[in-house]
């Protein structure tokens, strides 16, 4: 069985304390696509992409589109990545989605996550049909050339076929509890 979700899978529920003092569970979001995303508060790859991230958001809110993101990183691996941080991060920058804090990393496993930031768009049914990036130059927006994220939201959203479903996430990896930083589940591959 392969470490990350499967195009086709159910999107895994979860129960999850966000940094807006909720708790949120997979139903909670009634949108008719859900974007989820792993992400964190100190990789150089999510603090680069988070405004291209933000504009997606905008674009795509009216279009019955919801990004989450979560964090999973452990505060004790990177101090940085803690609720606290998360908090204050959010506090600073207003990001339009639900930011999530998965201490236990159970989360992270469910989906298989394998870099900050790595993306899943589930439809109305809440199967899996794009994961990976969102950009191709997520550290460094001046070098995009191509969004993933956005063309996979635009067909979709539009009632057309997709015409990729899966690529690399590129970024740092997640920060596991008690591993190296650069650790990696014995299965956690490239995707493509």
């Amino acid at each position: 069985m392969a470490f990350t979700l499967q195009i086709g899978e159910k999107a895994p529920d979860f129960s999850l304390p966000a940094t807006d003092g909720n708790t949120y569970n997979l139903s909670d979001f009634q949108e008719s696509y859900l974007v989820i995303f792993f992400t964190c508060n100190h990789c150089p790859y999510v603090i680069g992409s988070d405004e291209v991230t933000r504009k997606t958001a905008d674009a795509f809110a009216d279009k019955g589109v919801k990004l989450v993101g979560i964090n999973s990183n452990s505060a004790r691996t990177y101090p940085s990545d803690s609720f606290d941080n998360m908090k204050k991060r959010m506090a600073q920058y207003a990001f339009p989605w639900i930011y999530l804090y998965d201490e236990s990393q159970e989360i992270a496993r469910d989906y298989g996550a394998l870099r900050t930031p790595h993306f899943y768009v589930f439809n109305r049914h809440r199967e899996l049909v794009y994961t990976g990036r969102a950009t191709d130059s997520p550290r460094d927006a001046a070098g995009i050339t191509v969004n993933d994220l956005d063309i996979v939201l635009d067909e979709l959203t539009s009632g057309r076929e997709l015409s990729q479903t899966v690529t690399n996430p590129i970024g740092c990896t997640v920060k596991w509890d008690g591993k190296d930083s650069h650790w990696m589940p014995e299965n956690a591959v490239d995707l493509v």
